[in-house]
């Protein structure tokens, strides 16, 4: 295990709707629960110190802390990154109003992934209560997607964001800002050691933070594959899971992901039914 990686339990489940498993012919599927038990029973997920006495963290447990370029970031099994240091919630890849964008183009989706993913957020931000949120670009699958926004979705979405200090980070699906909710748009932040953006560089800066990739890993235990969406996290950068509810995913040892990690010297934070699991690159499957 790298340093700065430590693991504690978690009691607040992930909905089972948003965790992916891998069925492949020659390897037999697991249910969720037993995926979890493959998991905390291998070598290479690693349970460090229990912080659950620490004050910091005490009613957050299940989280997954790791040091990227000497900073602490908070793994969160619904797919948020907490930086304690800046009071500041991460997430990637929201693609809001995706069902209605495909709808547009003749392919039906039940029309419900935005509130999906608005609920989930708004958990979210309710545990964490951060004073900062940067939303690391794809927040919204489509230029003119904020603008098919549901009254209650607009109306969630602006609650949220109400005394709150909001960045939205533009992506190759929202490269404008999205028309009528407020907060501030870039393209890249720069802040306390960290690079904020949508898309990972191969020749990036230490401390990047990037999403678009929609990481997944998988691991073969007893026979078993088990396949989850992850923070894909090295010490000078994270891939963060995409959060939206009808987003897919890449394997790590996709294409796309070449040139990003030094080979396999790079953890998997696989997020599991009520915690986060550290895998090493060496061990994934």
């Amino acid at each position: 295990m790298i340093r700065g990686i430590r693991l504690i339990r978690r009691h607040h489940p992930v909905q089972a709707s948003f965790i992916m498993a891998d069925h492949e012919p020659d390897q037999p599927s697991a249910t969720h629960n037993e995926e979890d038990a493959l998991m905390q029973a291998s070598d290479a997920a690693h349970p460090a110190d229990d912080h659950r006495n620490d004050s910091q963290f005490a009613d957050f447990s299940g989280t997954c802390i790791h040091a990227v370029n000497g900073v602490e970031l908070v793994a969160d099994a619904d797919g948020v990154a907490y930086w304690p240091a800046t009071d500041t919630l991460l997430v990637a890849d929201l693609h809001l109003e995706k069902g209605s964008s495909f709808a547009r183009r003749g392919q039906l989706l039940p029309p419900y992934d935005t509130m999906i993913t608005l609920r989930r957020l708004a958990v979210c931000l309710d545990r964490w209560q951060p004073t900062r949120v940067v939303a690391l670009g794809d927040s919204f699958h489509d230029r003119d997607a904020a603008l098919r926004l549901s009254t209650e979705a607009k109306e969630t979405l602006l609650g949220m964001m109400h005394d709150r200090d909001w960045t939205w980070i533009t992506g190759n699906h929202d490269p404008l800002p999205p028309g009528g909710l407020g907060g501030t748009v870039t393209d890249e932040i720069s802040d306390g050691g960290l690079v904020l953006r949508h898309e990972p560089l191969v020749d990036h800066k230490p401390g990047e933070i990037s999403g678009h990739l929609h990481p997944q890993a998988r691991i073969i235990r007893k026979g078993r594959a088990v396949r989850r969406s992850c923070f894909a996290a090295s010490r000078s950068r994270m891939i963060m899971p995409s959060f939206g509810a009808y987003t897919g995913g890449l394997n790590v040892f996709d294409r796309a992901f070449d040139g990003l990690f030094d080979g396999r010297n790079f953890h998997a934070l696989m997020r599991g039914e009520r915690q986060v699991y550290s895998i090493a690159g060496k061990d994934l499957g």
